[in-house]
């Protein structure tokens, strides 16, 4: 018996075996949820259960990208709108991660709220939401795009009032509802002007017709501006962006898989959004430098507040903010490999951060308690001068390596930079302990992640082929002035570190200080107008209930 029609009959259910785990998520958000309490032992099981089968059916349907190209296949159409799927690299890359990321979470969740009342409403809303995500990354369509995003936000927003008797976590909620509606606003105003100027939802035609419209400078190719733009904003909205950025940190009095959760997808669905839509976006000289700009200010803002805080999972909250703005960054100077990289590692690294910060306290006390000696002045500057070269010699060795030779494109030397500076601040750490093993740890550690970079780059490059767009608009954001710019700022940030015991107690400093704690005081900012637009929360008795 030839195998052939085996295979033809696997690869016509493969675009049926992508859809139905994730719409059978999606439904456990019509579950009752007394019901799910009632069972939260079988609500995990099926979470845990249905992710697990979009990861397997998401690795069966990745290993024929190669011989097959991209799935392209609609299940219904109805008033010119189709249901169905579109998986391409961008896609599989994307699908196993949020899968993969989503089972671990659901698992965690069964043991971490073990016992509560709410365990099965919370199960059954985590399940939800995953389904929504799953079906923004396989979708076919800007409109079934919009629906899941929507489906998205509305099921974050019944996680993150899961503790309605907690006045901050139904604060962040609102904060979070607020901007929420303006993303689903500006992606509604986005798609109708989509249609209307280029009569099609579908992602090939659009790109298509984006290209064209590009190539021959058409006199009405300001709408394709128009359009990117406001996609571009959308994307803000999600992945809280400066700044909207004030909902996510007071978001750590939900539970913590919510946090670990939210990176496996949620605030990643703007850097996908832009990444999906790049072959129209990077004919937009305006988005892209809008992207660039504000993701730019996103990631100073973030790291400077990061290193402020005292609180473990503020911190981890304001460095994911600082990250994503720096996805946004690399979007904006068309690094689109490269910012889908970002979030892949970004997400894996902060979900772990997040389901382990609960052994912090653990972690430190296994270090060792050995006194260190401080470093004099001196030693202090040399160390630092040996950091930079030995960072810099790792980021060579890793570009000699990998055999990156991608100087000529857009934003090379900014991620460089970041890189180097990364590697610097790691390396610099482990020689200020004065320890010769810590230190050759931390040189052998900065090799290792220079390389790993490299390597994952160009894997990650090849990997996404024609998914993404290689071409921007010939006069794309100047990144060498937003280059000088960052590395301006970060060096003052790390002259004020090194100094901070010598100015520390200056009227200054403790200002600075104060403010930055603070987040120079735009949450507070954001409370006043979330309250002056929907009023004081309603009875926490009747809030997050269903």
């Amino acid at each position: 018996m030839s195998a052939e029609p085996v295979v033809k009959s696997m690869n016509e259910a493969l675009p049926w075996m992508l859809t139905a785990p994730p719409l059978a998520l999606l439904a456990c958000g019509l579950l009752p949820a007394a019901r799910a309490n009632r069972r939260p032992r079988a609500a995990g099981l099926f979470g845990v259960g249905a992710a697990a089968a979009t990861f397997v059916c998401g690795v069966a349907a990745a290993t024929t990208l190669s011989s097959r190209g991209p799935i392209d296949v609609a299940f219904l159409r109805a008033a010119g709108v189709s249901f169905g799927v579109y998986f391409d690299s961008l896609t599989a890359v994307m699908l196993l991660l949020i899968s993969f990321l989503g089972a671990t979470v659901i698992q965690f969740s069964r043991r971490y709220l073990d016992g509560e009342a709410g365990q099965g409403r919370f199960t059954k809303w985590l399940s939800c939401t995953l389904g929504a995500v799953l079906l923004l990354v396989i979708s076919r369509n800007l409109v079934m795009f919009t629906v899941a995003w929507i489906c998205t936000s509305a099921g974050l927003h019944q996680l993150l009032t899961h503790y309605a008797d907690r006045p901050a976590a139904m604060l962040a909620a609102r904060k979070k509802f607020l901007i929420s509606r303006c993303g689903d606003a500006l992606l509604l105003l986005a798609l109708g002007w989509t249609y209307h100027a280029y009569g099609t939802f579908e992602y090939t035609e659009l790109f298509a017709a984006a290209n064209a419209a590009a190539q021959d400078a058409a006199p009405d190719d300001w709408s394709l501006s128009i359009i990117a733009t406001l996609f571009a904003l959308g994307a803000m909205t999600k992945s809280a962006q400066f700044p909207l950025h004030t909902w996510l940190p007071e978001t750590m009095e939900t539970p913590t898989p919510v946090s670990a959760f939210m990176h496996a997808g949620i605030i990643n669905a703007g850097g996908f959004l832009v990444i999906r839509l790049s072959p129209l976006i990077s004919h937009s000289e305006f988005a892209l430098g809008l992207l660039g700009i504000v993701g730019g200010v996103t990631a100073f803002f973030g790291a400077v507040v990061m290193i402020t805080q005292s609180s473990v999972k503020r911190a981890l909250a304001y460095s994911t903010i600082s990250q994503m703005g720096f996805m946004m960054l690399q979007c904006g100077l068309g690094a689109f490999s490269a910012a889908l990289l970002h979030i892949v590692a970004h997400s894996l690294y902060k979900s772990f951060a997040f389901l382990n910060s609960g052994s912090v306290v653990e972690e430190v006390a296994r270090r060792s308690s050995a006194p260190l000696t401080r470093p004099t002045a001196w030693r202090t500057t040399a160390n630092f001068v040996l950091a930079v070269a030995m960072a810099v010699g790792a980021v060579a060795l890793g570009v000699w390596i990998a055999g990156v030779d991608d100087d000529r494109k857009p934003g090379a030397l900014l991620l460089v930079l970041v890189l180097v500076a990364a590697l610097t601040q790691l390396v610099w750490n482990a020689l200020q302990t004065s320890r010769l093993k810590v230190a050759m740890t931390g040189a052998m550690a900065a090799i290792a992640v220079a390389v790993a970079y490299f390597v994952s780059y160009r894997v990650v490059d090849a990997i996404l082929g024609a998914s993404v767009s290689h071409r921007l608009a010939p006069s794309s954001i100047d990144a060498n002035v937003l280059t000088a710019g960052l590395a301006a700022g970060f060096l003052g940030v790390c002259c004020v570190l090194a100094g901070r015991r010598r100015w520390a107690h200056t009227r200054l400093m403790r200002w600075l200080y104060v403010q930055v704690l603070n987040g120079f005081y735009l949450d507070l900012a954001a409370h006043r107008f979330t309250k002056a637009v929907l009023g004081r929360p309603t009875s926490p008795s009747n809030v997050g209930k269903e």
